[in-house]
């Protein structure tokens, strides 16, 4: 485990920039999603970005997960970019869970042998309501950042990461005890990981905490 943390360690200072395709593929709800793929190999990642972000946002995390020897897929949610689908007007209330399946069957479909999702925010909560609706084995590994499921967690169907600041907050109030009560309902394995200070999802990584969120990202995805 040292070793691994070291070379983690190493990824996230020097990790190069990964070229990088984009590609488009539909969704069983008749939409049609866009997103950049990044690297090769077997084992794959989807970023499921948060509402005030898009694919492009996650390029720094995505070079770093392809240097540890991922490939890596970072989907535009339907009404950001050029992806469409029902309810794109409005994606918060749109079905955004069909996004993530369309993306983890692409991936399956162009040979990946594990396929795990890091959602953030609405990413995270439509991450986990994709395994809820999944087949068993589609999605391998789910990590909430600054979210959680939306429908029942006790019907997630894979091992699950949760990542929160302890003072992250919405207009509706602190987001710590909502997220832990659906980390509570989770099956086993899960771990729920709380960090000092207020950022939310992917604005974790603009923090000092920044390198330590990949770093459990990391960690957990290499669980075996």
């Amino acid at each position: 485990m040292r070793q691994l943390l070291t070379i983690i360690a190493a990824l996230l200072v020097v990790a190069p920039a990964a070229a990088q395709t984009t590609v488009s593929f539909p969704t069983d709800d008749g939409g049609l999603v866009y997103a950049d793929v990044y690297g090769e190999g077997d084992r794959a990642v989807v970023l499921a970005h948060g509402g005030q972000f898009n694919k492009e946002s996650w390029k720094k995390q995505a070079d770093a997960l392809v240097a540890a020897k991922f490939r890596v897929l970072a989907l535009d949610f339907r009404g950001y970019g050029k992806s469409r689908g029902p309810g794109d007007s409005d994606p918060m209330d749109a079905p955004l869970y069909q996004d993530v399946l369309a993306a983890v069957r692409y991936l399956r479909m162009a040979g990946a042998k594990s396929v795990s999702v890091v959602g953030a925010s609405m990413g995270g909560w439509a991450a986990g309501d994709a395994s809820i609706a999944s087949r068993p084995g589609e999605i391998d590994r789910l990590i909430f950042l600054g979210s959680a499921p939306s429908g029942p967690a006790n019907k997630l169907n894979c091992p699950s990461l949760f990542i929160v600041a302890r003072d992250d907050a919405s207009g509706d109030g602190p987001r710590l005890p909502g997220i832990r009560e659906q980390y509570e309902k989770a099956p086993k394995p899960k771990d729920l990981i709380i960090l000092e200070g207020s950022a939310h999802a992917q604005f974790l990584f603009q923090t000092d905490q920044g390198d330590r969120v990949m770093r459990e990202i990391f960690r957990f995805l290499s669980a075996k």
